[in-house]
């Protein structure tokens, strides 16, 4: 029987914080526990924000927490061929399409139906979903935009591809979702309406390249913070859409700031190098997050 294979995929924007540090120490001791494989992939799409500084970062404070890993370490900016090939055979099959539509666009569209009484719909992270005005435009039209250069993304076509599936879409949870959800889970991927699956300039997205990822290295346990947990439904349209194998899901409890919230890069809070600097121990580290 094949060994189980874990991962933690954190993003090079922003040093390692005690939610990272969680989600690491969990993969890994799971992965001890079963006498399973344990992987660090670098999930560097964002060009923009990720730096090979805050790589080195997460290599040391892992190295430093005491997991080890196997090598080479997959880094997404490596495989963009395997994300356009995915793309590729999305459009070919014509499940997607390049929406132009700017953030202004969408927000002036949305304004002017609910001031006619329209109650737009919001997916599970409450963000309004996306017009779908543009779904039939006709091939000539969307080709002459994009040779003219204007902005696009590509994105799903919820209906076209939820006509494709066979049957009910699910996963098997063996954490817990946010009202303690657990067992077999339907998967609801018309929530997230049509969701992006690439930009003009990168050839992927975080839905599309994961599940990509997962299957190249063979991932069998997806252990990961509670916050990802409706995604999943996104993520299982798109395996069932190219063929790709569904591992076992896992949602953790996130850990939270003193105020509540979840820990965030962007908002500063402490990272693992600062807590090494005050002295913290990684003893310390597993006591902070209740794995001892």
């Amino acid at each position: 029987m094949p060994r189980p294979v874990f991962r933690f995929a954190p993003s090079p924007n922003g040093p390692l914080h005690l939610g990272h540090a969680y989600s690491g120490l969990l993969n890994h001791d799971l992965a001890r526990e079963v006498g399973g494989r344990f992987l660090l992939r670098i999930e560097d799409i964002d060009r923009d924000r990720c730096r090979p500084a805050f790589e080195r970062a997460i290599r040391d404070d892992l190295a430093w927490l005491g997991l080890e890993w196997e090598e080479p370490v997959r880094r997404q900016s490596d495989h963009f061929a395997d994300y356009r090939a995915a793309l590729d055979r999305l459009i070919e099959e014509d499940l997607v399409y390049p929406a132009f539509l700017s953030r202004g666009d969408v927000r002036d569209y949305i304004a002017d139906e609910e001031a006619q009484g329209t109650s737009w719909p919001r997916d599970p992270d409450c963000a309004p979903l996306y017009p779908v005005i543009e779904r039939n435009l006709s091939r000539r039209e969307r080709n002459a935009r994009m040779d003219a250069g204007a902005p696009f993304a590509w994105r799903i076509d919820i209906d076209a591809a939820l006509e494709r599936l066979a049957g009910p879409l699910d996963w098997l949870e063996d954490g817990a979702g946010p009202q303690g959800e657990t067992g077999m889970i339907a998967a609801n991927p018309r929530a997230w309406g049509d969701f992006v699956i690439a930009r003009r300039d990168i050839p992927t997205s975080y839905q599309l390249s994961v599940v990509i990822d997962d299957a190249l290295q063979g991932i069998t346990h997806v252990v990961r913070g509670s916050d990802l947990f409706h995604a999943t439904a996104g993520q299982r349209l798109l395996q069932e859409l190219l063929g790709l194998p569904v591992p076992v899901y896992f949602h953790h409890d996130l850990v939270l700031g003193e105020d509540g919230r979840k820990l965030s890069k962007s908002r500063g809070d402490s990272g693992l190098s600062d807590l090494r600097q005050a002295g913290m121990t990684p003893h310390d580290i597993r006591r902070m997050v209740h794995l001892i």
